[in-house]
């Protein structure tokens, strides 16, 4: 759910604030009436898993060597023939 909530308010008021994060809120806080700043829960990042690792790496490993679409190659020459 998002707050709206002016910058006096957020002076007066941030642990609250703070505390609604925890539960995935969204506070958006406004000076004169337009959103200067929003507040977002920190999501904590999942460690992967020995073998989610190992495929991640073989990806990677794998992405570098590009991969063989079929095909020709082009010369530049050729084409202007």
């Amino acid at each position: 759910m998002q707050h709206i909530i002016n910058l006096r308010e957020a002076n007066q008021y941030l642990s609250r604030y703070i505390s609604q994060l925890k539960t995935g809120d969204e506070v958006v806080i406004t000076k004169h009436g337009k959103p200067v700043a929003r507040l977002l829960p920190v999501i904590e990042e999942q460690a992967l898993s020995e073998d989610q690792q190992a495929a991640l790496q073989r990806l990677r490993a794998r992405s570098r060597k590009g991969y063989h679409l079929g095909g020709q190659g082009v010369v530049r020459a050729e084409l202007h023939e």
